[in-house]
């Protein structure tokens, strides 16, 4: 099975993908991998969706609710340790900027403001690893295994600013996961007017069957201001008769609603 992930090697979404056998096929951003999926040059990918400090992966969230009729199969969940960097020929003493992912750059805010340093966005904290790996007085932060891949050493471990620090990524596919009894399921709406009381009705239906939401999220439409739709997760399969029974009486009270896949719920599967 070809797995593709938001890569390249080094990256912590390798490490969420590697937890599944297969071929890992590196691509350069999510959208790459959505489409090597949707065209079947892999079979599965595993982008992330949410992290705990940083909040939800926008670009995935978009691509799951308006471009691609992919399915989410499986959730993989795992925690983040960023470690600053450098190269065997650099002093830490002499770091002038860091290069990163934005998220880390966020995520490590405090540590970075003691050191003093300039920091520079990167497309992936792999991409920063290798960009550090022939120059000095700069500095990366990565995972240990872009250390190894690029020759650096690791000058500080665990630099995050929280200490519980994790990332979820989701594993999408043609199609979700059939039910296992332990279940959650993500999908999305909007509403099909402003008006008071409008979520609140929608949600209530999910109380009176009891079921638990895990989280409700709302974005932008995109189509005007102040328009929003709402990503929901719930514990349930959308085949399981109860789930099935509300997501049918919300349709009436809806705009638009897209179940974005049914899966076994992270550490039960």
């Amino acid at each position: 099975m070809k797995i593709g992930f938001f890569g390249p090697a080094g990256t912590f979404t390798e490490e969420a993908a590697s937890t599944i056998r297969g071929e890992l096929v590196p691509y350069g951003t999510i959208p790459e991998v959505f489409h090597a999926v949707h065209i079947g040059e892999v079979d599965i990918g595993v982008v992330p969706i949410e992290n705990s400090i940083e909040g939800s992966v926008g670009v995935t969230l978009d691509l799951l609710a308006h471009q691609y009729l992919l399915k989410i199969k499986g959730e993989i969940i795992i925690p983040i340790s960023l470690n600053l960097l450098i190269n065997l020929k650099t002093d830490l003493n002499d770091v002038k900027l860091v290069y990163s992912h934005y998220q880390p750059l966020s995520q490590c805010r405090m540590f970075l403001e003691k050191m003093g340093v300039r920091t520079q966005a990167t497309r992936s904290t792999a991409e920063a690893s290798e960009i550090i790996k022939d120059k000095k007085n700069v500095a990366a932060i990565g995972t240990r295994r872009a250390a190894t891949l690029y020759g650096l050493k690791i000058a500080a471990e665990d630099i995050q600013d929280h200490e519980s620090n994790m990332t979820r990524f989701v594993v999408i596919d043609h199609e979700d996961h059939v039910p296992t009894g332990r279940d959650k399921t993500s999908l999305v709406l909007c509403l099909s007017n402003d008006r008071p009381g409008g979520l609140y009705d929608i949600l209530g239906e999910f109380a009176r069957e009891k079921i638990n939401l895990t989280k409700i999220e709302s974005r932008p439409s995109k189509e005007k201001l102040g328009s929003y739709i709402f990503f929901v997760d719930l514990e349930g399969h959308h085949k399981d008769l109860k789930v099935m029974n509300v997501i049918n009486r919300i349709r009436s009270k809806v705009g638009y609603i897209k179940i974005l896949g049914s899966y076994p719920q992270e550490g039960d599967d």
